[in-house]
């Protein structure tokens, strides 16, 4: 017959196995969410991409139109300042439609998105959002704090841009997830591209 001692021990081991599963479970469900997370951030970031090339596409179009002929081959200086000034006129009118975006049928998706973005790269459960006046009434604060299990408040409008700006407590760490920022993130990256297309090189 077993002793009171060995039922507590055999009592005590199956609770710590127990705790295990539960745990390795957990961690096993957090890796999973993270990932999702990090898989719709960089569709969005594909997406962006693409407006920003059929953008340039269509530059290209306008500009090879009106062009009836080529002109003369010029210095490498004045090649450069050409190509300079035609990368930031298209920056520029991807710039100027990224306002017309919160009038997509998604834009509260990519609301939410924006702000997801910034939580996952900021790594916290509590966090002040600014936004702007459409983005504000897009988003819902209460199911994200519910899907990332943390307190988020909203922060004052944003005066300027288009999205979120996510700030910790206190303001230590700022995650700036506006339509601009993330145009001039992926400014440098694009410009090969974009100047390819522009030129009618294959990209």
């Amino acid at each position: 017959m077993k002793s009171v001692e060995e039922d507590i021990e055999q009592l005590a081991r199956a609770i710590m196995v127990e705790a295990r599963e539960e745990a390795e479970q957990l961690h096993a469900e957090a890796r999973e969410k993270a990932e999702a997370i990090r898989k719709r951030a960089q569709e969005q970031a594909e997406s962006e991409r693409k407006v920003i090339l059929e953008q340039a596409k269509q530059d290209a179009d306008r500009l090879r139109s009106q062009s009836s002929a080529t002109s003369q081959l010029k210095s490498r200086s004045v090649q450069l300042e050409k190509r300079e000034k035609l990368l930031n006129d298209v920056f520029d009118e991807v710039r100027k439609q990224l306002a017309s975006v919160i009038k997509r049928s998604d834009y509260g998706a990519i609301a939410a998105m924006l702000v997801r973005e910034a939580l996952t790269q900021l790594s916290v459960t509590e966090a002040e959002i600014q936004a702007d006046d459409s983005t504000q009434k897009a988003l819902k604060l209460d199911e994200l704090s519910r899907e990332f299990g943390g307190k988020f408040s909203s922060g004052k409008k944003l005066e300027e841009g288009t999205g979120v700006i996510v700030s910790t407590a206190g303001g230590k760490l700022v995650y700036d997830n506006t339509l601009e920022t993330r145009l001039n993130r992926l400014q440098s990256a694009l410009r090969s591209s974009v100047y390819k297309v522009l030129t009618g090189e294959k990209a």
